[in-house]
């Protein structure tokens, strides 16, 4: 596969797509990464699926529906300038929900396939709490014997990690890696494999999402 050529910073004018509740009624909110091939369309749908209407979704799409040309395995270099400037985006999110009362604690990062690679491997990078992460048949980025020296923490983040055993683009290892990974962050890490699912998203998964997405919406506990 020949990359495409690139701007220094690919996904700069990254349409972002919005649903749910709007920001100033919304009681968190949750940033979606869509897999390769496919746009934001297909997260918001996935976000009416979840049926969670308290919460305001956040869809970027990535230049040419895809957010870095090679594997996830690939040498990271060779995915430059697109990972990171796809990681850029997603600060540049975070800084906009910030500015609108959502601390990082109030939001979640969930990503599909190519979207859960960036969503995971930007939690681990920029370690602290989160309000949740969810990576569906996705992984750390770059190849067997990447340095996982992570500097910061989870700090309790509750982190899910679905995944097939047969999947054809995710080695199991490599998911068994990420959970070992941000449990030594501090993720409060579930990971659940599912025999022969393939590349795809089944009902349990939706139903941990769900669980997950619905911390941030239920009232605390009574002291």
């Amino acid at each position: 596969m020949t990359a495409p050529a690139a701007t220094p910073d690919p996904h700069r004018e990254a349409r972002i797509a919005e649903a749910g509740a709007p920001l100033h009624r919304a009681k968190a909110a949750v940033v979606m990464l869509h897999g390769r091939g496919a746009d934001a369309a297909d997260m918001l749908g996935l976000a009416e699926i979840l049926a969670q209407p308290e919460l305001a979704y956040l869809a970027p799409e990535a230049a040419g529906h895809s957010w870095y040309p090679y594997s996830f395995l690939a040498p990271i270099a060779r995915n430059e300038p697109f990972l990171s400037s796809a990681l850029a985006l997603i600060d540049r999110l975070l800084a906009r929900l910030g500015a609108a009362a959502f601390p990082p604690e109030r939001v979640v990062l969930l990503g599909f396939s190519q979207g859960a690679c960036l969503a995971l491997e930007y939690a681990a990078r920029n370690a602290r709490s989160y309000g949740g992460l969810a990576g569906l048949s996705g992984g750390l980025i770059g190849p067997e014997g990447t340095p996982r020296d992570y500097p910061g923490r989870l700090a309790g983040t509750p982190v899910f990690l679905g995944c097939s055993d047969t999947d054809p683009h995710i080695p199991l290892a490599r998911v068994h890696e990420t959970a070992r990974v941000l449990e030594a962050l501090g993720g409060a890490v579930t990971e659940k494999i599912y025999p022969g699912m393939g590349h795809g998203i089944n009902e349990d998964e939706l139903r941990q999402v769900r669980g997950l997405l619905a911390r941030l919406t239920s009232p605390p506990p009574p002291a």
